[in-house]
Order: structure tokens, then C-alpha cells, then sequence
């Protein structure tokens, strides 16, 4: 079966419906495109994007306690839960307690999932590249800036803080 392209819409939507629609809106909108395409290239290896998440972040540093994943990933407990149970059914991540503390589960990957990172991190690049095709340097980092302050305004918001 195959799927139906959203995006021959997606861009008709942007470019005639709604042009001047709100920033939000676009920016969703880019990252549900960049999602996808990640999607398609990870399913490929067997790998959904909600464990991609997972695995991103033990790459960086592997040993978290489940809590400690959630609170890193953004998700509820029971959805990191689900998750790691899953990966490790997959030989990707093994729960076990330290010594000395029985409470906390910890999550660490398995060689299979390390190995993972270097066929997979290349595939995330690859979408970067594409969706940023056609754009100079000073671009790039003018979005960048731009992405930063509009984070940094939104974090003095939420602080109850005037923006910059």
C-alpha cells in the first residue's frame, strides 16, 4: 500500500491559502515534515521515531532512570514505560537496578543499540540536508539565531518574565 504525499498540499496550503499564517503554524508544520521524512528512513532499520527519541538521548548519556528518560524525552512515565519495554524485547536497551539502590530502574544500551547510533545518526543528517537544501550559510544561521531568541522569549514567558 502506499501512502499519499501530504506535501504537494502542505505547500499549496503555505504558499496560496494562508501565506501570512502564523509563525506557529509554519514552524509545526516543518517539523511534522522533518519527522516524516526521519520516519521513513528509520522504519527502514526497524526503528519507530518514538524510540529514536530514547535511543538519542542514552547516546548521550546511557545509565538514566526511567524517570529521569521521561522527564528528558518530554513524555509521560507509562509512554517511556512502554517504550524501553519494547526496546528491550529488541535487544536495543536492558533495565537494571545500580547496587546499592534498589528503587530506581536504570536504562542502558545494549551493543545493538550503540551500534544503532552510527547507522542512524547519518540518516537524521541526511534530512536536515535535504530540508535545508538551497539555503546559504548566513541563512542558516540567521534561522538559527532567530529560533534561539524566539525560544529564549518564549522561556521568560513561561518564567513570568518579559521577553528580550
Amino acid at each position: 500500500m502506499t501512502r499519499k504525499n501530504p506535501m504537494p498540499e502542505l505547500l499549496r496550503h503555505w504558499r496560496e491559502a494562508v501565506p501570512d499564517d502564523r509563525l506557529a503554524h509554519l514552524i509545526r508544520d516543518v517539523a511534522r515534515a522533518q519527522m516524516r521524512a526521519l520516519q521513513l528512513r528509520l522504519a527502514e532499520h526497524g526503528v519507530s521515531f518514538g524510540h529514536w527519541t530514547f535511543l538519542r538521548i542514552l547516546w548521550l548519556k546511557d545509565g538514566l532512570t526511567q524517570r529521569e528518560l521521561s522527564e528528558l524525552a518530554g513524555v509521560m512515565e507509562p509512554t517511556t514505560f512502554a517504550a524501553v519495554k519494547a526496546m528491550e524485547q529488541m535487544g536495543l536497551v536492558e533495565r537494571r537496578q545500580l547496587a546499592g539502590n534498589r528503587k530506581n530502574m536504570h536504562v542502558f544500551l545494549t551493543r545493538a543499540g550503540r551500534a544503532l547510533e552510527k547507522k542512524l545518526v547519518p540518516l537524521a543528517e541526511e534530512v536536515n540536508h535535504v530540508s535545508v537544501a538551497g539555503s546559504t550559510e548566513a541563512q542558516l544561521q540567521a534561522m538559527r539565531q532567530f529560533l534561539l531568541l524566539m525560544l529564549e522569549n518564549l522561556a521568560a514567558d513561561a518564567a513570568g518574565q518579559p521577553p528580550a
